[in-house]
This record gives C-alpha cells, sequence and structure tokens, in this order.
C-alpha cells in the first residue's frame, strides 16, 4: 500500500471512539457493510481511503450535513460529492479563478469553463465527510487532510481524520511541530 504514515492507522475501537465524540443530535446508525460500501464506491466511481471506510462500518453518522451513503437521497449525495469540482467552476465563471497549471486562459467565459471541466475531471476526489469537509478518496493513501471546501477558500480543518474529528467535535489534539499534512495533488494548490 502507497501509504502516508502507517497502513491504516484507524482501528474500528479507534473509529467507535471518533463517532463517540459527536453530539447527541446526531443519530448514529450500525456500520455499514462491505457490501454496501463497495456498492457506494461503484455506484459512485471512487474508492473510501481506509480510514473513511473503518469509520463508517464502525457506524454510519445521518442527519443534517451527514452524506447519506445508504442512497435514501441519492439527489443530496451526487449534489454533496460534486460540491469541491462545482465550487472550483463557480470561481472559474464568476471570480476569474484559473490555475496557473492549466493552459492559457480562454477569453470567453463558456469556453473557459469548458476548459476547466477538462482540467478538473483529471484531479483527484475528494469524499465528504460532514457538510463541506472532505476527505481524499484514494484506497492507497491514508493520513490525508480534512480540507474544509467552499468554493476556491479552501483550508486544512484536520491533518487527517482523526484529528479532523478532535477539532471539530471534540477536544484538539496538540498539533505535531513540523509535521506538516500531506500534499494532495491539486486541492493543496489551494492551502498555500
Amino acid at each position: 500500500m502507497n501509504a502516508i504514515g502507517p497502513e491504516n492507522p484507524l482501528t474500528p475501537d479507534d473509529a467507535r471512539a471518533l463517532l463517540a465524540l459527536l453530539p447527541g443530535r446526531v443519530e448514529i446508525e450500525p456500520g455499514m457493510t462491505e457490501r454496501e460500501l463497495d456498492g457506494v464506491e461503484e455506484r459512485w466511481g471512487f474508492r473510501f481511503a481506509p480510514e473513511h471506510r473503518t469509520l463508517l462500518a464502525a457506524g454510519l453518522p445521518t442527519g443534517d450535513g451527514w452524506p447519506d451513503w445508504r442512497g435514501r437521497a441519492p439527489k443530496d449525495l451526487a449534489k454533496q460529492l460534486a460540491w469541491p469540482v462545482d465550487g472550483v467552476l463557480f470561481d472559474v465563471e464568476h471570480n476569474g479563478f484559473w490555475h496557473p497549471d492549466w493552459d492559457p486562459r480562454p477569453a470567453g467565459v463558456g469556453d473557459a469553463l469548458e476548459a476547466a471541466r477538462v482540467h478538473l475531471a483529471t484531479v483527484p476526489v475528494m469524499v465528504p465527510v460532514h457538510l463541506h469537509r472532505c476527505l481524499l478518496a484514494d484506497p492507497g493513501r491514508t493520513g490525508t487532510p480534512v480540507l474544509s471546501m467552499y468554493q476556491t477558500d479552501i483550508i486544512c480543518y484536520g491533518t487527517d481524520l482523526v484529528d479532523y474529528f478532535h477539532r471539530e467535535f471534540g477536544r484538539p489534539v496538540p498539533a505535531v511541530p513540523d509535521h506538516p499534512h500531506a500534499v494532495i495533488p491539486f486541492w493543496s494548490y489551494f492551502l498555500g
């Protein structure tokens, strides 16, 4: 496995401890089965990071802002999955954003959007964890940051899934000095 850090450092017990940090208003359904997780990946065309899979197998948070991985509202899930790319496209159209690694920006907005769509079709998939907090979809990597993604206003909300849960729902864990978060192609550009 081409992992950052140890191979899936999140155990099922660790995942249950993270879920216990969630406020009482968050309902936690029984964890997803391997078959359910495989079905989500097949239907939506991505693969969960190992620690995300472990978390969802331990328990499925539901309600406001949590992705509906069991598919009761597929339009809502499709919107959440499209959020990162749609946010960049919004800024291409309305705010003149253009990534420096892309070809020169076409003069017309429509042409710029079409060119941006082509480029964005090749970037790593970011999967929602909660609201607009997303984790890299890569079964071969662990320890990637959770990013808060709102158009091209993208910030690191946790150096990994565990750090994110502690910062968002529990007590922040002190940062390790000189411990930079992992780089995610394309998306890390916005952190810089």
